[in-house]
């Protein structure tokens, strides 16, 4: 087919660069890079030969059956079909390819250095080896060959046409993005903006009971995404739920930064925020103390901002919920890799003063944690199979991107992947306070995901270590947004308690002796909140409270439409 060089030659050019750009982004979370010298690196020399003894008998079985007889293809869903197996030249290639996959991260297992050498040279194996299997290159893909011979090319035509709308935006698609808008149906829980600056809008939702509890109830979510995830749908929205079970809410919905943003720092975040947010519902509420939820980086915010308010004297908030949330970070899992003196002080030259990082950027950092299951299987589909990937909802927030302001980015990076400086009482001045998590005694309930690969689940666990206060820990299945968004009525995956409530010196004790149990972690964590929320009164009927918070218009508002 004529169109085939082209076609092949575009995706090429398009996923080299694009995957370039990934791995240089990953230097705005601290550049991927060797931490020592080549010269440095050496290996078990008994676990290289064995490598080498068990590489060079299973690559003879695999030559000596040459194509004459089909090997037998690897359990591996990228080459699940029946395509692989039948044909010989297609099952060698995967059989091949496999042998090489496990040969290249055995030799990274091998590797003898300090443990980040040892983890940036299996990141960037794992790359390499998801980048060049056989199932993304239309030459080598029977799946892909056989649509092109059954539609007549028009799946060639139509991936051609998909890569290049994809060029135009900047990303690979991972959702029919035509199908969702903002606040049609996605973020349609009915509410109101009652109050905003430059920074953030705050968003007030209209009751679903005729009572509500006195303390009112604030959601903070990460500022490097959207507010949406927490309100995607009706049947999946964590607000709708919060409102359901009568609480007056309300939730943050920041400001999508732009070249007039770029000077914010993470003190501006949390006064004129964070803080700030909690006195205006406050005020509308007329509540002495509210209740607050943070949501990954809105967690470690709302946190902070309770510690400059305590070192002030103030304690507004009666309960905290922290979900996915990093105070402590001694462990960072797979981000820990990008992090180090000299890549922080680049972001810093870069962008501390000023500028933003860009969302797409970030986005494709996080992609590539997973390249495999958000980068190369859209690959695979949307262009040589010219396919149109199925509407989910939560993957269109996922490609709803964000900027970040420069300075509030670096000081991040600093003083908490880099440093780890939050938990050190009186380290850090934020707001002109010193900082110590010691005097957050406030009760506060902590969830982690099991399988979370940005949070990960021991790093949930050590925030009981950090606060002072009662604490509940509950661990759920799944990663860092899909254990979360999940809403009791579809009665998925599980999660574990301890009924004693002990908090052991760590997560593997308190696991002993925690039961699992079928379901949502939701109707727990609403049994405690309700706990905090104090007696039930009349439901408000109008949003804000009188001249000086009216409503500025519907939710979502329109903050959350601003495109990075």
């Amino acid at each position: 087919m004529a169109s085939e060089p082209i076609w092949t030659e575009g995706v090429q050019q398009f996923f080299t660069e694009h995957w370039s750009k990934a791995l240089q982004t990953f230097g705005q979370l601290g550049t991927v890079a060797p931490a020592a010298d080549a010269a440095q690196v050496q290996f078990d020399v008994e676990k290289l030969q064995a490598l080498q003894q068990s590489y060079i008998a299973q690559a003879s079985q695999l030559w000596s059956g040459g194509l004459s007889q089909a090997p037998q293809v690897p359990k591996d869903r990228r080459f699940a079909s029946e395509n692989w197996a039948q044909n010989p030249l297609a099952a060698f290639t995967a059989a091949a390819y496999s042998l090489n996959s496990h040969a290249l991260m055995g030799m990274a297992e091998a590797v003898q250095a300090d443990e980040k050498t040892r983890q940036r040279i299996r990141f960037a194996v794992e790359q390499w080896v998801a980048a060049m299997a056989p199932s993304n290159f239309l030459a080598l893909n029977p799946d892909a060959q056989k649509k092109a011979l059954e539609t007549k090319g028009e799946s060639l035509s139509k991936g051609l046409q998909n890569m290049l709308q994809d060029m135009g935006k900047g990303y690979v698609s991972m959702t029919d993005e035509s199908v969702f808008e903002v606040g049609k149906n996605v973020a349609t829980t009915e509410g109101a903006v009652v109050y905003e600056n430059d920074i953030f809008q705050l968003l007030e939702y209209k009751p679903l009971t005729e009572k509500v509890h006195e303390r009112p109830f604030l959601l903070v979510p990460p500022c490097i995404n959207k507010f949406y995830i927490l309100d995607l749908q009706p049947d999946n929205s964590l607000i709708r739920y919060a409102v359901s079970q009568g609480h007056r809410t309300f939730v943050i919905s920041w400001r999508n930064p732009d070249a007039s943003c770029a000077h914010l720092t993470w003190d501006d975040y949390i006064e004129r925020a964070v803080i700030e947010a909690i006195g205006v519902v406050q005020e509308i509420a007329g509540a002495a103390q509210i209740n607050a939820l943070g949501f990954c980086v809105g967690g470690t915010m709302l946190a902070t901002a309770l510690a400059v308010l305590a070192a002030r004297g103030q304690k507004p908030v009666a309960s905290a919920t922290l979900l996915t949330t990093l105070l402590d970070f001694s462990d960072t899992g797979i981000l820990d890799v990008f992090i180090d003196e000299a890549f922080v002080k680049s972001r810093e030259a870069q962008m501390g003063q000023g500028g933003l990082l860009k969302g797409q950027e970030l986005a494709a950092t996080f992609s590539f944690l997973r390249p495999n299951d958000l980068v190369w299987n859209y690959v695979v589909g949307n262009y040589l199979k010219g396919e149109t990937p199925p509407a989910f909802d939560l993957l269109y927030w996922n490609s709803d991107a964000t900027n970040l302001p420069g300075p509030w980015y670096a000081w991040y990076l600093r003083n908490t992947y880099l440093e780890n400086n939050l938990i050190q009482p009186g380290k850090l001045t934020v707001c002109g306070e010193k900082i110590d998590f010691g005097h957050l005694d406030l009760p506060v309930y902590i969830y982690g995901s099991r399988e979370d690969h940005i949070v990960p689940i021991n790093a949930s666990y050590a925030a009981t270590k950090v606060l002072p206060g009662d604490k509940r820990f509950v661990m759920g299945a799944s990663g860092h947004i899909a254990g979360v968004i999940n809403p009791p009525a579809k009665n998925k995956r599980s999660h574990w308690i301890r009924s004693d409530n002990a908090l052991p010196q760590t997560l593997e004790d308190w696991i002993a002796g925690a039961d699992e149990f079928a379901g949502s972690w939701w109707t727990d964590w609403a049994q405690w909140l309700k706990g905090h929320a104090g007696k039930q009164i009349a439901a408000p009927k109008r949003y804000g409270k009188g001249t000086k918070f009216k409503e500025i218009e519907a939710a979502p508002g329109r903050y959350v439409l601003q495109k990075a």
